[in-house]
């Protein structure tokens, strides 16, 4: 064939998208045949200057990060126990989200391990949806969990607790803890606040009128104030009942209180001092004498 011929082919379109194509590939494989080949850096250490979720580390960052002055930072609520007709299970689950993720914002050089999402809640087992653990499994959930990230270097822990009957096997983990030379304190809701007692109108301690106005603060969502009502009988040993003679306080709604009461003005105002208190704590926590191993 001659030159001229070849040439002529060549202008045809399809042709010369070809010719272009094998080209590229062409100068693609030179290219890659000279790259080296990719290299496995180093682990790097985490961000050492602000809180860190240890969920989303890979082991060796998180070797870089658990240190003896490291404090861990470790969630507690409930996401499936009774709060009355107008708040859902998983209640203090979202307010212990809520708390830990106000933590991670305000809060630096310290480690939030994951949520614990379940505890010692004996005194809702009659409503449908609640569960507890026995106080000596609850306990033992604590220490086991904290002994585990110990091995790794901290010394300091904080339970961010949204319980009253976790308090127990809390205080009860600390004292053992303790003989290990490991600090735990925690949130205690039974302590007074100064704004919680100015703001309540009535009484109660459960899905009551303080604790729906938090919610309506943290997660207005998951509150269905249609739905609340005030259940306030005389507080009687025991859980609460659903039973008029049982034994305990008769609630037949779950709750404790009056949540028609509540405002997301008052949760605000709430939530904030609780917020400052919990940072408070840690910060305390942080400059905490370690106890002696025993």
């Amino acid at each position: 064939m001659s030159l001229t011929k070849q040439l002529n082919i060549l202008k045809r379109p399809a042709l010369r998208w070809l010719v272009s194509v094998l080209f590229s590939l062409g100068i693609s494989v030179l290219a890659s045949a000279q790259l080296p080949a990719p290299t496995v850096s180093a682990p790097q250490p985490a961000r050492a200057n602000s809180a860190i979720l240890l969920e989303t580390l890979s082991w060796d960052e998180a070797e870089h990060i658990l240190t003896p002055d490291t404090v861990v930072i470790i969630a507690l609520g409930a996401e499936s126990k009774e709060h009355g007709r107008h708040l859902q299970l998983n209640n203090d689950f979202l307010m212990a989200e809520y708390l830990k993720k106000r933590v991670l914002a305000a809060t630096q050089s310290v480690v939030v391990a994951p949520t614990i999402n379940y505890s010692f809640y004996p005194a809702f087992l009659e409503y449908p949806g609640s569960t507890s653990l026995s106080m000596a499994t609850a306990r033992a959930m604590i220490t086991d969990i904290i002994r585990s990230l110990a091995h790794y270097g901290p010394r300091r822990f904080y339970i961010l607790n949204t319980g009253i009957s976790t308090l127990r096997p809390l205080a009860q983990a600390a004292a053992e803890l303790a003989t290990d030379g490991i600090v735990l304190h925690y949130t205690d809701l039974t302590k007074d606040d100064p704004v919680e007692k100015k703001l309540r109108q009535s009484g109660g301690t459960h899905a009551d009128e303080i604790e729906t106005s938090m919610m309506l603060y943290i997660a207005p969502e998951s509150v269905r104030m249609k739905k609340a009502l005030k259940d306030l009988n005389p507080n009687q040993p025991g859980g609460l009942t659903r039973d008029p003679q049982g034994k305990g306080t008769y609630s037949p709604t779950g709750a404790w209180g009056d949540p028609t009461l509540a405002t997301r003005e008052k949760g605000q105002a709430v939530v904030e001092s609780l917020v400052t208190t919990i940072l408070k704590d840690i910060d305390d926590l942080s400059h905490t004498p370690l106890p002696p191993a025993k």
